[in-house]
């Protein structure tokens, strides 16, 4: 029998264990130990069940394929934990705030002429939600180059200053997000005189984002084979051509992920936000000029309102953000999924149309002597 598969005896082994140490649990927890609670109650449940899982296996199986399975049962219980708490949290919110996103102007309306106490067929977070669009992009357009960049010069060109460099990107990433907010409300807000805007956000989430880029970037240019650069060496490359040529092609899918890492870590900020945009209930498209609300810094400002209605937009907001976060996920997903030198789909019918138009041409090629030959004929 194989170690690693799943027969009757499993099922029935596990079934055995989740019943029996329940109904244990139920007489100790409730009866003789002095304790009470839910938390208890499961921690005391998934103790016993581990236990009594090893003692039914010990019956029926060697060491070896009991301690195999007891592991086996922890990394599954392990990741259902992790999937029931998720969809804990996104069930929550959604059951807040789905009352007021089911309403469509709540994608299309500002709250500049929407008071506490108005329905929620009135005002929205579409200001929010430009807003953290806009300065997101920002944000990405300058972090990815500069990460990327950082990179490149750790992996690839090395040297004396690749050291503190790494050590720098490594402290920025511990680095808490107050203090980026704090960092840029100092120097470009007080000292240079700029008013807070989405442009100022923006440089904040910069800062968030870039260590993120340049840690995980740094670790997929370390993964591509040496003998890629080798071969690229040998026939006459630079190493400025091997990096552009060879290194960041093969990188490619986990530079994408790099990327939306980075995203994801800045589009949900909102110590540094509200430090850099301001609040403003106003619809403001350009992140240069005035305050500009960012989704998070508008979750933060009405859930806690003492009216349900501003509290059930804030939720909304929540679950509009966990949909931005997933979207660009699976945006990464489709995009750096692909393994190194996997060919999209458009590639794939690029390739059989220029196929297909050499073969044509070269049975026309062959076709026209035999043309020209029957005509010589007649």
């Amino acid at each position: 029998m194989r170690i690693g598969g799943v027969t009757r005896d499993d099922v029935l082994t596990v079934a055995g264990a989740a019943v029996g140490s329940l109904a244990l649990d139920w007489v100790l927890y409730e009866r003789v130990l002095p304790f009470s609670g839910a938390f208890g109650f499961l921690l005391c449940w998934y103790l016993l069940f581990l236990a009594g899982y090893y003692l039914l296996g010990r019956l029926q199986w060697n060491p070896m394929m009991v301690r195999d399975r007891l592991v086996a049962v922890v990394a599954w219980s392990s990741g259902l934990l992790v999937v029931a708490l998720t969809a804990d949290q996104i069930g929550y919110v959604a059951s807040r705030g789905w009352e007021a996103a089911q309403h469509l102007n709540f994608f299309t309306e500002s709250m500049e002429r929407t008071g506490p106490l108005d329905p929620l067929t009135s005002g929205g977070a579409l200001n929010a939600i430009v807003g953290s669009l806009e300065q997101l992009g920002l944000a990405s357009l300058f972090a990815v180059p500069l990460g990327i960049a950082a990179a490149v010069f750790m992996s690839e060109v090395g040297g004396r200053a690749a050291r503190p460099v790494r050590t720098l990107v490594e402290a920025m990433t511990a680095l808490p997000s107050i203090v980026a907010g704090l960092f840029v409300y100092g120097i470009v807000i007080l000292t240079f005189g700029f008013e807070k805007s989405g442009f100022a956000a923006s440089l904040a989430l910069t800062v968030m984002m870039m260590p993120i880029v340049t840690r995980a970037a740094e670790v997929v240019i370390r993964l591509v084979p040496g003998t890629l650069r080798e071969a690229s060496y040998a026939l006459g490359g630079s190493q400025w051509r091997t990096v552009w040529n060879v290194v960041l092609p093969t990188a490619r899918p986990g530079l994408v992920t790099a990327v939306v890492l980075g995203m994801a870590r800045g589009v949900g900020e909102t110590s540094p936000v509200l430090l850099t945009s301001g609040f403003t209930p106003r619809f403001n498209a350009s992140p240069f000029d005035a305050q500009q609300v960012s989704l998070p810094l508008y979750i933060w400002n009405y859930v806690k309102q003492p009216y349900d209605g501003m509290i059930a937009r804030g939720f909304a907001a929540g679950l509009t953000l966990m949909a931005v976060v997933l979207i660009l996920f699976v945006t990464a997903r489709m995009l750096g999924g692909r393994r190194p030198g996997q060919l999209t789909r458009a590639q794939k019918r690029r390739i059989n149309r220029e196929a297909r138009r050499q073969e044509a041409a070269a049975l026309g090629g062959i076709a026209r002597p035999y043309a020209l030959h029957s005509q010589a004929k007649h």
